[in-house]
């Protein structure tokens, strides 16, 4: 079995597009298939030891979810059914799609609730990542002057988002290995 979950939150079909980048570049004896949040259960995330999860900002920092207009569920109502589960002992990895120009006051603040949640449920939180080399004015998602994870932005970066991703693999792979 693959020794890291990969699940995503997405209408766009953008952070898809990531996670598959992911988990092709990370291999199928590493990572397992993605699988879209709305498709998943906690027992699906719970089978992994370490879990990368993504998702994209919506608005005025949402989570993506049906109250933002997706045509399906999403994070927006997967998150509630993590209240009161033990995941001691899971590392999780966070990446998050935003755009720094339309919303640079609440950019990437998705990312914030996830981060939230595991950190609630017991999970280490690995993968936190600097914030030079973006312009926005205020993000929830920044803890100890870092994003809790990933950010792309791939409206605005998306030629930077090949080399942020492989930087970022690379520096979750020594936190699992």
């Amino acid at each position: 079995m693959a020794k890291v979950g990969v699940f995503f939150g997405t209408d766009t079909g953008n952070t898809r597009r990531i996670a598959k980048d992911i988990t092709t570049a990370l291999g199928s004896a590493i990572a397992a298939k993605p699988v879209n949040i709305r498709n998943a259960a906690v027992a699906d995330l719970q089978a992994y030891d370490t879990l990368i999860l993504g998702t994209p900002t919506y608005g005025e920092g949402q989570l993506p979810g049906l109250s933002t207009g997706n045509a399906t569920a999403s994070w927006e109502e997967f998150l509630p059914t993590l209240a009161g589960q033990d995941f001691s002992g899971k590392k999780v990895a966070i990446y998050g799609l935003g755009n720094q120009k339309s919303y640079p006051v609440e950019f990437v603040d998705a990312m914030f609730y996830l981060y939230e949640q595991f950190k609630q449920c017991g999970a280490t939180l690995i993968g936190a990542w600097e914030t030079e080399g973006y312009n926005f004015k205020n993000s929830k998602a920044v803890v100890d002057d870092r994003f809790v994870g990933l950010v792309l932005d791939q409206e605005n970066q998306k030629e930077l988002t090949p080399e942020r991703l492989d930087t970022w693999l690379k520096m979750l792979a020594k936190a699992w290995d």
